[in-house]
C-alpha cells in the first residue's frame, strides 16, 4: 500500500526513544583509536538513548577458537577501559554476551530460516578468510558469525546500531533476517481481533482518530495519515510494546512485528592515526593505549618519524608529509596548528619542538583515563558487580524476547 520507501517499522519510532545496542570483541587494553572511534560515541549516546553495550566474547571464538586463554583477562581489561572512558553503568547496560545464553538460542532458531547464501555473501567473509589465511576458518562458527551478530541485535529489539561504514551490510542482513522472520511468524491466528482490542486501549477519542487515519491511508493511500497514525501510536504511553507492534502492523496491513528491523547508525569517522600515520591498530604495532604511562607516551612520540625532507634542523618541511601533523589535527588548537605550519615550512621550529604540544595533550587525556581506571583496577569485584547487574538487566529483556519468539514458532509447550 505504501508508495515510498520510508521505514515505518516499530524500530524506526522516535529516534530519541530508540534502544541502541553495540558490542566489542575483548582484545585486551584499548588504545586511543578505540576511544576516538567508538567509546567517545558511546559516552554521548548513553545520554540520548537506552543503551546496551556488550562484551562479544563468543565472537572471539569465531576466529580464535584455538586460543581461548586470551579471553578472560582481555575482557576485564577492556571493561575497565570502557569505564575509564566514561561509559556509566547508571546510564547504560553493560553485559557479557555468553552470560545471556538466550543469544545462542535465538542464533539457533534464526539459523533455521536463514539461507546459507546470505551468510556467504557477507563482505567480510572472504576478506577475513584472505587476511587470516594461516587459520582454518572453514567452520560454521565463522560462516555464521553475522547471524550471531543478528541475534545480538534482535534480542534487544534495538532500533539503532552504531557502526562504521564497513559494518552497514551486517546491519542490513539483520534487517533482512528480521523481515523474513516476521513474514513467517508475524501473522498469528486471531491477529486482527488482538489488533482491534489494542485499538480500544487507545481510549475512545484516540481509537476513533486511529481508525479514521487508518481508513484514509488504506483506502486513499494518504501518507500524511499514516505518519499521523504512527505518531499517535508512538506517543501513547499507556499501551504495551506488544500492542504498539500490533497497531503498527495493522496500520500497514501486515502482521505483528515480533523482531523489529534495526537501523544502522553511522558513527563519526575516527581521525585517530597511529604512530606511523596509518590507522591506529594493534596489528600495525603503532598504538598508544588509553592507560599508557606518560614516560612511554613521550618516548613513543619522540621516536615518531617526521617529514623525510627535514634531514637537518634548517631544512623546511611540509606538515602534510608528517605523521605527527595528523596527531595535531586531532589534538591541537587552531593557534597551535598555525604555529606548527609556519614553523615547519620556514624551518623556524625543530621536529622535537613540534611534537611537544601533542605529547602534552595526549598525556593529559591518558592521565584522566588512568585516574578514572584506578578505582576499578584496585576493586575488581566492583567491575564484576557492574557487569553482573548489567547482565541481569539484559537477561530480563532477553527472556521476554525469547518468549515472544518461542510463542510464534510453536515452541511454548504448556
Amino acid at each position: 500500500m505504501r508508495k515510498n520507501n520510508k521505514d515505518y517499522s516499530l524500530s524506526n519510532l522516535n529516534l530519541q526513544t530508540q534502544r541502541v545496542l553495540s558490542g566489542m570483541r575483548p582484545s585486551g587494553r584499548l588504545h586511543l583509536g578505540h576511544y576516538h572511534g567508538v567509546l567517545k560515541n558511546w559516552v554521548k549516546l548513553q545520554h540520548q538513548h537506552e543503551c546496551f553495550f556488550f562484551v562479544a566474547d563468543w565472537h572471539v571464538l569465531t576466529t580464535h577458537y584455538d586460543n581461548p586463554s586470551i579471553i578472560e583477562q582481555s575482557l576485564w581489561d577492556m571493561v575497565i577501559d570502557w569505564l575509564a572512558a566514561g561509559v556509566n553503568p547508571g546510564s547504560a547496560t553493560m553485559f557479557i554476551q555468553s552470560k545471556v545464553p538466550d543469544h545462542a538460542e535465538l542464533h539457533l532458531l534464526l539459523s533455521m530460516l536463514t539461507p546459507v547464501s546470505w551468510l556467504e555473501r557477507a563482505p567480510t567473509y572472504k576478506e577475513q578468510q584472505d587476511k587470516l589465511a594461516n587459520k582454518d576458518l572453514s567452520t560454521y562458527g565463522f560462516l555464521g558469525y553475522p547471524l550471531l551478530q543478528t541475534a545480538d541485535i534482535l534480542m534487544y529489539k534495538a532500533g539503532a546500531v552504531p557502526v562504521g561504514q564497513d559494518q552497514v551490510p551486517h546491519v542490513e542482513m539483520s534487517r533482512e533476517i528480521a523481515r523474513r522472520f516476521n513474514h513467517y511468524y508475524g501473522k498469528k491466528p486471531g491477529f486482527e481481533q488482538k489488533a482491534e482490542a489494542a485499538i480500544k486501549k487507545l481510549g475512545k477519542k484516540n481509537a476513533k482518530l486511529y481508525n479514521a487515519l487508518r481508513k484514509d491511508f488504506t483506502q486513499e493511500g494518504n501518507e500524511e495519515s499514516f505518519d499521523k497514525a504512527h505518531a499517535l501510536i508512538e506517543g501513547h504511553a499507556s499501551i504495551s510494546l506488544g500492542d504498539k507492534e500490533r497497531l503498527v502492523g495493522y496500520l500497514d496491513g501486515g502482521g505483528k512485528i515480533i523482531l523489529p528491523e534495526p537501523q544502522a547508525m553511522l558513527t563519526p569517522v575516527s581521525k585517530m592515526p597511529g604512530l606511523d600515520g596509518q590507522k591506529m591498530s594493534k596489528s600495525y604495532n603503532n598504538v598508544i593505549e588509553m592507560r599508557e604511562s606518560d614516560e612511554s607516551i613521550e618516548k613513543k612520540i619522540k621516536r615518531m618519524q617526521t617529514d623525510p625532507a627535514r634531514v637537518r634542523l634548517t631544512d623546511p618541511g611540509d606538515p602534510n608529509n608528517c605523521p605527527v601533523w595528523q596527531l595535531h589535527e586531532v589534538y591541537s588548537t587552531v593557534k597551535i596548528k598555525e604555529w606548527v605550519t609556519e614553523g615547519c615550512k620556514s624551518a623556524g621550529i625543530g621536529c622535537l619542538e613540534c611534537k611537544g604540544p601533542v605529547i602534552e595533550c595526549i598525556k593529559q587525556e591518558t592521565t584522566e583515563f588512568r585516574e578514572r581506571a584506578k578505582e576499578f583496577e584496585e576493586s575488581p569485584d566492583l567491575v564484576k558487580n557492574i557487569i553482573s547487574e548489567g547482565t541481569e538487566r539484559a537477561r530480563v529483556i532477553a527472556k521476554e524476547t525469547m518468549q515472544d519468539v518461542r510463542d510464534v514458532m510453536g515452541l511454548s509447550y504448556r
